[in-house]
């Protein structure tokens, strides 16, 4: 059995944490999170295809979702293998240099789906308020360059705030509390203060994630002012109708972010199982739903997975 508090400043390997208390049964537990990811995998694998394939699809509103299917493809990816490897293999050990790779692209795709949230938002507020000037705003290459920053400002960001954490010492416990490497877990292992990484990364999450979501919430209430304008009440009907899929897909990525970030700081003294509860919530539910929500709730992309669907059965 490895010792935990050898008192080194950089460790060799840190330890993964399955389900606390059903270690004997994550054979079993790990059956519904293979299906959770071949569900998220498979899902926005499906949408990314037909988006591309379908030149009904080649629209703004759809260019959009495909970015949120390829960030949930990198968000599941980021965390399938040490997450399986626990669970089948009982391989809890990760190296601190992969444990930081893995943070890189965990934290990124993150950052990066909230972006493109706001995206959609701004989408949709262009659609409903000023849809005149759709297509003149929303051109191929400004769509293009959103993306490009996108990805820019959900990465710039980490490469401090990783090197921050090679600057701190770890000479307690080397027990994460999740089976993926996750800043704030990591950060409460230094023995060393922690107040500059601390402060960095709430000043990121508030700057990225908590500036997205102002913003959506005031892109909506501009939506909102704007279809109560409309005299027709079916017009305001099919207005507010195209929302809801975005709606559901910001619900779905704020609700478990907000209630991971607040069981970190204020849950010390929550059981095991929530923290891990909550972290696979956190990262699983959006990459599945979303997909689902989109092909249930949007006509023309569930007219395509039909379409496509068909046209390999015949």
């Amino acid at each position: 059995m490895p010792s935990f508090n050898q008192s080194i400043v950089h460790p060799a390997v840190f330890f993964l944490t399955g389900i606390p208390g059903l270690e004997t049964s994550h054979t079993w537990i790990s059956i519904p999170f293979c299906c959770l990811y071949a569900t998220a995998i498979s899902g926005n694998g499906m949408i990314l295809s037909v988006i591309i394939t379908q030149p009904s699809l080649h629209e703004p509103m759809y260019y959009f979702l495909s970015m949120l299917s390829f960030t949930d493809v990198g968000l599941c990816l980021s965390t399938l293998v040490t997450m399986l490897g626990i669970f089948w293999f009982n391989a809890r050990e990760i190296s601190f240099d992969a444990c930081l790779g893995q943070m890189f692209f965990i934290h990124g795709f993150t950052f990066m789906e909230s972006s493109v949230l706001l995206a959609m938002a701004f989408d949709r507020f262009i659609a409903i308020c000023n849809p005149l000037k759709y297509a003149m705003i929303l051109t191929n290459s400004r769509i293009i360059k959103v993306g490009f920053a996108i990805v820019i400002r959900g990465t710039t960001a980490l490469v401090p705030l990783l090197l921050l954490l090679k600057r701190l010492s770890f000479c307690h416990s080397h027990v994460l509390h999740h089976s993926y490497c996750f800043h704030p877990d990591v950060m409460k292992l230094s023995c060393t203060d922690t107040r500059i990484n601390s402060a960095f990364g709430l000043a990121i999450v508030v700057s990225t994630a908590g500036l997205d979501f102002v913003l959506i919430l005031l892109s909506y209430v501009l939506i909102i002012h704007s279809v109560l304008g409309i005299a027709s009440t079916e017009e305001r009907k099919k207005s507010f109708s195209t929302c809801i899929s975005h709606i559901s897909a910001v619900a779905i990525f704020y609700i478990p972010m907000i209630s991971l970030s607040l069981v970190h700081r204020f849950g010390k003294h929550a059981p095991p199982f929530v923290h891990t509860l909550i972290a696979n919530v956190y990262l699983l539910i959006p990459p599945v739903m979303n997909p689902i929500i989109y092909s249930v709730k949007t006509k023309q992309i569930r007219k395509a997975v039909l379409k496509v669907f068909l046209s390999k059965l015949l």
